[in-house]
């Protein structure tokens, strides 16, 4: 038995809901992955390998409905009747699987991503200079990054179509450089120096557009090219003008979970699911129904 099919049974003590879990498992046993996972409202798994789908069929038959019903995933599937939230982590788990993720593995992460939802929410405050989208969002993100990390340049096209997708939703950027490159709290400095003077995002994004490029000397030409004073930034390098509110950012990441860059929080929430343009998207519609459940997936 299961992890969540042993926490699941505790839970209840009642017969009806063992009923269910015996059934379901039985179902699954020595049944055919293809035709477990064929005609499922709303789904088309037919594309999955074989492999992929034993995977999958492993995940769905494991795991309960994410909405607290008594039913495993694949049985509240095949009821058509399945919150927005569970059907966001089914599709979730068929990529994995389809990515050559193993079932433990893809079991793990959806138990750690749902646990963030009623864990204690970080409380994050970033210079609104450092944003972008509306001041009166719902739904806000902020992301931790350096910006000689190679994963942080990667996250940032996902970042920007997830704001043309998501247009309501507001995105931060926390400075978070790191000791070992070389050039991350020089970069750092130009970004806060760069956004005092009105420019933030034009130097973040030439910061990370010239990432292989940076040193000392080509950042204070970055600052030069962008209009603003050379010598004024020399200054601000000398006297270490911006090292407290770096290590401050810093600080208040790692209080909030950050371990590596690129970390992303929603409304104070670490996503935990690898980073790509879905999974944040995942992220903030699942937000976005807990809000309007108020903090419950009844009714989505």
């Amino acid at each position: 038995m299961g992890t969540s099919e042993r926490i699941m049974t505790s839970r209840v003590g009642t017969a009806g809901w063992v009923v269910v879990l015996l059934a379901s498992t039985a179902l699954a046993q020595g049944a055919d992955p293809a035709r477990l996972l064929a005609d499922l409202p709303g789904f088309d798994f037919s594309r999955l390998s074989p492999a992929a789908r034993k995977e999958l069929v492993t995940v769905l038959t494991d795991e309960f409905d994410a909405c607290g019903r008594p039913l495993t995933l694949l049985a509240s599937l095949k009821k058509g009747d399945s919150c927005r939230h569970t059907r966001r982590l089914v599709g979730y788990a068929a990529f994995q699987a389809s990515e050559g993720v193993p079932a433990t593995e893809i079991i793990n992460a959806l138990a750690r991503y749902n646990q963030t939802f009623g864990a204690k929410r970080a409380r994050l405050t970033v210079d609104e200079r450092q944003c972008v989208g509306p001041k009166d969002a719902k739904v806000t993100l902020v992301e931790y990054s350096d910006f000689e990390c190679p994963y942080c340049n990667a996250a940032r096209p996902m970042l920007d179509e997830v704001l043309k997708a998501r247009p309501q939703v507001r995105v931060c950027y926390a400075l978070f450089p790191l000791p070992g490159h070389a050039n991350a709290t020089v970069a750092g400095q130009a970004a806060l120096f760069a956004r005092d003077g009105g420019k933030f995002g034009a130097m973040f994004d030439a910061l990370f557009d010239n990432q292989l490029s940076l040193s000392e000397g080509f950042i204070k030409a970055l600052v030069k090219k962008l209009g603003l004073d050379e010598k004024a930034f020399e200054r601000v390098l000398a006297e270490k003008r911006y090292l407290d509110e770096l290590t401050a950012s810093k600080e208040a990441g790692r209080a909030a979970g950050v371990e590596s860059t690129p970390t992303v929080f929603v409304n104070g929430r670490k996503v935990t699911l690898n980073p790509s343009v879905e999974t944040l998207l995942l992220a903030i519609d699942d937000e976005s129904d807990w809000l309007q459940g108020r903090s419950s997936w009844n009714g989505n």
